[in-house]
């Protein structure tokens, strides 16, 4: 893990992993999240014979906070991976409200295509009913993220914290309302440490990152999702609570180049830890 400083005097964390040779598969997390939620993904793409980096978005972990940033605005942070590590093309993979963010990479000249998996889909828009099917708890937090910074940050002050010293074994409780069966079954042993460990990183200077992500979901994203034109993967679970598969059946319908991948009976968390193998493959051969 390290960091790279930015024109405009940020610093970004980031891992990497494997070989650059000029293409890097690039990992988006989940909200809230930071770059070692990747870590297994990093050696498997590694060991697939890929070049990968994960970062974590700006306030989370070690990288700066960018406030007021946006789903779209985001690429700039990637350019600026690029630009540092000299890449021709890239494939953006991101999990859940890491999706949004690896769509909007596909704006770039340099991406070859996008994968989302479980990633949510835009608040407000038409035939979308965001909230439907989510657990209790997502209907607070977003609730308070409409009303806005203030609300949001009163609302972060009080659930934040218990992200500082998680550990493995309290996540299925933690999480409460927000996983169904399939997740409690994957979220054990080291799938359970690693994902504990990542949300403790994410919280390091703050819950700002995660604040700012919520903010930036009940915007527009500041693209036209229609016009992508790379192609898009859409890797969703029926089984899923945190981002139920009505996002992702909504947008394979308004993403004209989406291959909608639906598994029957996988969850939230555990439709990664299953499909991992797969699903790496398949950014690998973007490139081809």
């Amino acid at each position: 893990m390290t960091t790279i400083a930015l024109k405009d005097g940020r610093k970004l964390e980031i891992e990497t992993a494997g070989n650059n040779q000029g293409r890097a598969i690039i990992f988006h997390h989940g909200t809230p999240g930071a770059s070692s939620t990747w870590k297994s993904w990093l050696t498997e793409v590694a060991n697939q014979g890929g070049f990968a980096i994960s970062y974590s978005r700006p306030g989370y972990g070690d990288s700066s906070r960018n406030a007021g940033r946006s789903v779209i605005s985001n690429t700039e942070n990637i350019l600026a991976i690029i630009e540092h590590f000299n890449l021709e093309e890239i494939v953006s993979i991101g999990w859940s409200g890491g999706g949004p963010h690896a769509l909007a990479d596909a704006t770039l000249i340099q991406s070859r295509g996008a994968i989302s998996i479980a990633g949510v889909g835009p608040y407000g828009a038409a035939s979308l009913n965001f909230l439907e099917g989510m657990g209790e708890e997502n209907h607070v937090e977003f609730g308070a993220a409409v009303q806005g910074e203030a609300a949001i940050n009163t609302w972060m002050l009080e659930n934040a914290p218990g992200l500082t010293n998680v550990t493995g074994p309290d996540l299925i409780e933690a999480f409460g309302g927000l996983i169904g069966d399939a997740d409690k079954a994957a979220l054990v042993g080291g799938v359970a440490d690693e994902m504990a460990a990542s949300f403790r990183q994410s919280q390091a200077n703050g819950h700002f990152g995660w604040m700012d992500d919520d903010l930036a979901f009940v915007k527009p994203w500041g693209f036209d999702i229609s016009e992508i034109n790379k192609p898009v993967q859409l890797w969703q679970g029926n089984d899923d609570l945190m981002v139920p598969h009505a996002h992702g059946i909504w947008l394979a319908n308004h993403i004209p180049v989406a291959e909608l991948i639906m598994i029957d009976g996988e969850g939230h968390i555990s439709l990664g830890e299953n499909r991992r193998g797969h699903i790496v493959k398949n950014a690998l051969e973007l490139f081809d």
